[in-house]
């Protein structure tokens, strides 16, 4: 009874090792052959005078054991040596000096050999299983994959691609907005491949610039084929988004071609990224100009660069400024990551407005002068200058509440009763864009 157990769990190893379909079949044999080599080497000091011979379609194998025939009296090794006696009991006409090959069941080599050998095949198995796993995916990196959710936790989230293998979204790489149930498919970019101590990890990214790439790659052919190029990407996951693109080819519209007739090439994009806000722009290796085009839909009246301390001062309109800087300074933040230049908005100050100004530190009895230091410490220290400035600009600059930095404006303002008017319809339209 035992030996038929012993001889079903050696078929079950086999089986487990057949259906793994990511292990090519000489690999296979050779795994097998080596597995049973090393038991047998075990057990009796070298396998040099042992055939193995596997079978993988069967799932079968045999071991063949070759011996010299010696005199009785002269055997001294049985594993290397058979007696004539013996020899001669398989074949009578077996003499001394031959060869005689007889086939070994290795289920009578006991439950402890059978043992070794699942433990050695499986530790094998595994590790030709992150060997090919790792292989299969370091090639993937920066390419878009779908994969079946299965598992939700708080920080990360497992998947499992077609092949079963495991793959881990984390909570920073996915959009703020996504939700996703067991047994979904979630499409994400191969951020990365970590190998520590032989123990692949493949990390996904829905937040990488390289997502966005790879979606614009898929929905626009003209990219695809190289006719255009995407130059630089900035993107706030969920929020909003800039590219930049250039064609090669003067008859094609690159930001057309990437929007699509009535948007259709970018609303599959945009419905990816849970409603992501898309601009698209086009390339200019002309700094200006490509700020300019950045800072879209506000319209520039001034840009004074400083290109060793990649700074620009961009002057607007007071209308214009708040366009520009963008809900929740988004458009601003984007602009300056995508042109690589830092930007400081400025309204444009009207001919007509006395020059007259009065310096913050006039107004320390009515406002706290650890506010006043923290106006100063952004470069700003004059009444006009912070009336001038734009109110989310100062709120993120200084680090102050907004409750603060409007009551400093209120203070202000009041000092300056003929621009009263005119401020707080400056003020209105930055207030409707938050």
């Amino acid at each position: 009874m035992a030996k038929k157990e012993e001889t079903i769990s050696l078929i079950d190893t086999f089986s487990e090792f057949k259906e793994l379909k990511n292990i090519d079949r000489t690999t296979m044999v050779s795994v097998l052959e080596e597995s049973f080599r090393s038991v047998i080497a075990k057990m009796f000091g070298t396998d040099e005078n042992y055939d193995v011979i596997v079978n993988p379609d069967k799932g079968d194998f045999e071991i063949w054991r070759n011996r010299e025939v010696v005199a009785d009296e002269d055997l001294t090794n049985p594993n290397m040596q058979i007696s004539l006696s013996e020899a001669q009991k398989i074949d009578a006409s077996y003499e001394e000096g031959e060869e005689v090959t007889d086939e070994v069941i290795f289920a009578k080599f006991g439950r402890r050999a059978i043992l070794n050998l699942r433990q050695t095949l499986a530790s094998k198995i595994l590790e030709l299983e992150k060997d090919s796993i790792y292989n299969k995916y370091i090639d993937k990196v920066g390419t878009i994959i779908n994969a079946e959710v299965y598992q939700i936790w708080k920080k990360e989230m497992l998947l499992l691609d077609d092949e079963g293998n495991e793959l881990l979204l984390p909570k920073t790489e996915q959009i703020p907005s996504d939700f996703y149930r067991k047994g979904e498919t979630a499409r994400a970019v191969v951020a990365r491949v970590d190998n520590k101590n032989n123990n692949p990890k493949i990390i996904l990214s829905r937040t990488s610039p390289v997502f966005l790439q790879r979606l614009f790659e898929m929905e626009v052919p003209e990219i695809n084929d190289g006719l255009i190029t995407i130059k630089r990407i900035a993107r706030i996951p969920g929020e909003r988004a800039k590219i930049a693109v250039e064609s090669y080819d003067d008859r094609i519209d690159p930001v057309g071609a990437c929007v699509g007739v009535k948007g259709s090439r970018i609303h599959g994009i945009v419905r990816e990224l849970r409603n992501e806000n898309i601009d698209v722009i086009n390339y200019t290796s002309n700094i200006s100009l490509f700020i300019q085009r950045a800072l879209s839909p506000a319209k520039i009246s001034s840009i004074r660069l400083n290109e060793e301390e990649k700074k620009a001062e961009v002057f607007l309109k007071p209308e214009e400024v708040s366009l520009a800087i963008g809900k929740g300074g988004l458009n601003i933040k984007l602009a300056s990551m995508l042109t690589e230049y830092t930007i400081d908005v400025f309204r444009e100050l009207d001919e007509n407005v006395a020059d007259e100004d009065i310096y913050l530190d006039e107004f320390r009895d009515e406002i706290d002068g650890w506010v006043i230091d923290a106006i100063k410490a952004i470069g700003i220290d004059t009444a006009k200058a912070v009336l001038n400035a734009p109110r989310e600009l100062l709120i993120e600059k200084t680090d102050l509440e907004e409750e603060t930095v409007d009551e400093v404006i209120h203070i202000l303002k009041s000092e300056f009763e003929e621009e009263e008017p005119e401020q707080e319809q400056e003020q209105e339209p930055e207030k409707e864009q938050e």
